[in-house]
């Protein structure tokens, strides 16, 4: 915008309140300085630019200094400094309102993206302001630090700066959503998924990242984005501590938790038993949980849990006995460890089921 003509309005009676200035030796009056912070926000709102403006001012504050005498270019500097300083202050004024507009739309946009708000055929209108195709299949990617982030957060810059300057524009979205860094790319383009994973676990300190599924259209996006908070919730329930979780592995989860009540039952038949040992379910549950984890191998599941093999042992015979289930026996082992994902997810044998 330097480049364009200042047009007159933007001086008007410019010169001639220079010159009663360097005549009376007055200084600007409120209501001339009100007037030139209105035609700052006007120029502003022109899309002039504010370096352009000032060199204008100052080409017409040239033009009255070789008739004046020392006092009056005394004067005269004096009014200028006065005058550029509120015609800088409406320009940024204007500036800094219509930034603020700009992200009341983005942020009304981004809501809508996510909820699936709003007139799917209007919402994909307006995502191609935003760079968003909806035409297209899109993935998102969301990332759960220890601390909430907003956009004016470093961490949200960081990682913002590392993508674009990667990538570019590329049809990405790059933003937050209640505490969380939330990245929308084209489904075809998971490279930038990755990187953006690994930016924002960096960023955030060691956060997870969970990946949603490709889905076609504007109500793929929020498809996607709701498995990528899921996939996030059943790793704190699972306990899960990937730094990168992607939600078409762990399809298995929902379909477990589809029929809750029989997966209560479930859970109830085959674990119940252990509450009557010494010490209650939890620590049995732990080693089963812990065997499982580590390939069905004792040794490595007793160095998980800080005890000897022998200890680990005896604890497998005790869970063989009070159940009546073997851990090592192949079909036996698919029902204990359906029963143990129920019971994370279902949080017992803390809550009753």
């Amino acid at each position: 915008m330097a480049g364009r003509e200042i047009p007159d309005e933007y001086l008007e009676g410019y010169a001639q309140m220079l010159a009663e200035v360097c005549a009376t030796g007055r200084r600007l009056t409120r209501d001339e300085l009100e007037a030139l912070r209105t035609r700052g926000e006007r120029a502003a709102e022109a899309g002039l630019g504010l370096r352009a403006l000032v060199r204008r001012h100052l080409s017409v504050t040239r033009e009255s200094r070789p008739t004046l005498s020392s006092a009056e270019g005394d004067r005269l500097l004096a009014a200028v400094e006065q005058a550029i300083d509120a015609f800088a202050e409406g320009h940024e004024r204007a500036q800094t309102l219509a930034v603020r507009q700009e992200e009341a739309v983005r942020r009304e946009f981004i809501d809508d993206l996510l909820y699936g708000r709003s007139d799917l055929g209007r919402l994909a209108e307006r995502a191609v302001r935003f760079g968003l195709l909806l035409s297209r299949a899109h993935a998102v990617a969301v990332a759960q630090g220890g601390k909430p982030v907003e956009d004016i957060d470093p961490a949200t810059r960081q990682v913002e700066s590392a993508v674009t300057g990667r990538f570019g524009e590329r049809s990405i979205l790059l933003t937050t959503k209640d505490g969380r860094l939330v990245c929308i790319a084209p489904g075809d383009q998971d490279d930038v998924l990755v990187f953006f994973a690994e930016q924002a676990h960096a960023a955030t300190d060691g956060g997870q990242v969970a990946i949603g599924r490709p889905h076609p259209g504007a109500g793929g996006v929020v498809h996607s984005y709701e498995e990528a908070l899921n996939a996030l919730d059943l790793a704190d329930r699972l306990h899960l501590d990937k730094p990168v979780l992607r939600a078409a592995d762990l399809l298995v989860y929902p379909v477990l938790t589809r029929d809750r009540q029989a997966m209560a039952d479930l859970v109830v038949n085959t674990l119940g038993p252990l509450r009557t040992a010494r010490g209650g379910a939890r620590p049995l549950v732990e080693t089963l949980t812990a065997y499982f984890d580590s390939g069905c191998v004792a040794a490595e599941a007793a160095r998980r849990l800080n005890l000897s093999v022998r200890a680990f042992t005896y604890r497998l015979e005790r869970i063989h006995k009070l159940t009546g289930a073997d851990p090592a026996d192949p079909v036996h082992r698919y029902t204990l460890q359906t029963a143990v994902i129920g019971a994370r997810l279902l949080g017992w044998p803390d809550n009753d089921v």
